[in-house]
């Protein structure tokens, strides 16, 4: 099925010309790449164990790039010169374990895509918050009249942006999985936001792999680029010492004055870097709790770094709208304000989220658990909740973990069942919290999907 022509694309590690090219997996990320790799002159295949959604078969089709779903042909993946896998495609599945036993190189993406552009990047990583201070940055260099793209886990894959576009700035969110498999990627300024377990099945159930990815995102920068980490951060600052990285280092605080960074002192948001100096107050931020001066605290770093002025700084923390999904006020229903924070895949952003709202709480909670420590909940559920609600098709880690704070505790399994029972337990004051602390994929496609399930439940009331 291969053909025999060439591509003007070396792989510097081993000097061989590269002529075919498997991408495994044919959602945002692997289609871009597939678009992009065809553009290039690759021979591409596209194999995807699943089925291939419509819109992603249609460009393949489009592009007269060849493709099969529901099944890998071992014979045409195992001819391959680079193989592009997916974030969702995990090491340990067979296909995987057979590439790696060939020693086929494997590369993200991102990696990939980061080969095709001279941009200027900024990569954004973290557990929690990558969303929010992705978007903040983007809409702060949109604010100072700058040609930058917005890709990587949000919008549009990398590759088919810079196949599509010619920006001279790109703001990337990026996970854990895009940065496993990454070479020589290398960001003009890493944003690591903080890290805490998540994913951990992904590996092995091993925090320091889980660890070891995040910062990859610095892995191969150099002392003319930035690395701005959360100094509050233990696990970070822990590793920080062990890791060998070239980029200076610039930190953020909420808890301390740092020195060359930013921090939150005396109800004050200060950046104070190489000689300039912006002062605002909290109550100016457009974004509300602390989980969001963290990452206000970070794009204005980054944006600093980058010399963008300071009224166009100042002004786009001031005017910023809140993530879709990521503690979004739905409505206020008879008193009973509901809030979707769907976007809550793990402990630590749910625990953000309960620890933001300041009224009694009817709290939605569960879905597919990724190894979850319920009790570094177990303080703000006693102090904050009224009532939780399980929505999942397995609940039985939840209660189990709560059961023994005497709270009333309803299971469901549909999130317009959730939502009415919420109501009817609800008392004036009160919020109805979707914060789910797993992931979506037991019931839903993915936190959008649910999300939206829950404001149209909402609505609907």
């Amino acid at each position: 099925m291969h053909n025999t022509r060439c591509s003007k694309y070396y792989n510097l590690e081993s000097k061989i010309m590269i002529k075919n090219i498997t991408i495994l997996g044919a959602g945002e990320s692997g289609t871009g790449a597939a678009l992009l790799a065809k553009n290039k002159g690759f021979y591409v295949f596209v194999s995807d164990s699943g089925k291939i959604k419509p819109l992603y078969k249609q460009q393949l089709l489009e592009a007269n790039i060849p493709f099969e779903e529901e099944k890998h042909t071992k014979d045409i993946v195992l001819s391959s010169d680079i193989i592009i896998k997916s974030p969702g495609i995990p090491d340990k599945v067979d296909i995987m374990k057979e590439i790696h036993s060939k020693q086929i190189q494997v590369i993200s993406e991102i990696e990939f895509a980061s080969r095709y552009t001279t941009a200027f990047t900024i990569g954004v990583t973290g557990s929690n918050g990558k969303t929010t201070t992705t978007m903040l940055l983007y809409h702060i260099f949109k604010k100072a009249g700058l040609n930058v793209g917005m890709a990587g886990n949000i919008g549009k894959s990398f590759a088919l942006s810079v196949l599509e576009n010619k920006f001279d700035y790109y703001i990337l969110e990026i996970s854990s999985f895009q940065l496993d498999d990454i070479v020589s990627f290398r960001p003009n300024i890493a944003v690591l936001l903080n890290i805490t377990p998540d994913h951990l099945d992904r590996y092995e159930h091993s925090f320091q792999k889980y660890i070891d990815s995040k910062f990859n995102i610095a892995r191969n920068q150099t002392s003319h680029d930035y690395f701005i980490y959360c100094y509050d951060d233990k696990v970070i600052q822990e590793n920080l010492r062990q890791k060998n990285i070239q980029s200076q280092k610039i930190p953020f605080s909420i808890e301390q004055e740092v020195e060359n960074g930013g921090y939150v002192s005396e109800n004050k948001f200060i950046i104070n870097y190489n000689k300039f100096d912006l002062t605002m107050l909290i109550q100016e931020l457009a974004l509300d709790g602390k989980h969001n001066q963290y990452d206000s605290l970070a794009a204005g770093i980054a944006s600093v770094v980058s010399k963008i002025r300071k009224e166009v700084i100042r002004e786009s923390l001031s005017d910023f709208e809140a993530v879709e999904h990521r503690l979004e006020k739905v409505l206020r229903i008879r008193g009973v304000d509901f809030i979707n924070d769907s976007k809550a895949t793990n402990i630590n952003s749910t625990w953000y989220a309960l620890e933001t709202v300041k009224k009694p709480i009817i709290w939605i909670v569960g879905g597919q658990d990724k190894g979850n420590d319920y009790s570094q909940l177990e303080k703000l559920v006693a102090e904050k909740v009224k009532a939780i609600v399980c929505l999942g098709k397995d609940n039985s880690k939840i209660i189990k973990s709560f059961k023994h704070l005497g709270l009333p505790m309803v299971q469901t399994t549909d999130m317009e069942e959730a939502v009415g029972i919420c109501y009817k337990m609800s008392s004036p004051g009160d919020v109805v919290l979707l914060s789910p602390a797993c992931a979506s994929f037991d019931l839903f496609e993915n936190f959008e999907d649910r999300g939206k399930k829950f404001k149209r439940a909402v609505r609907d009331l």
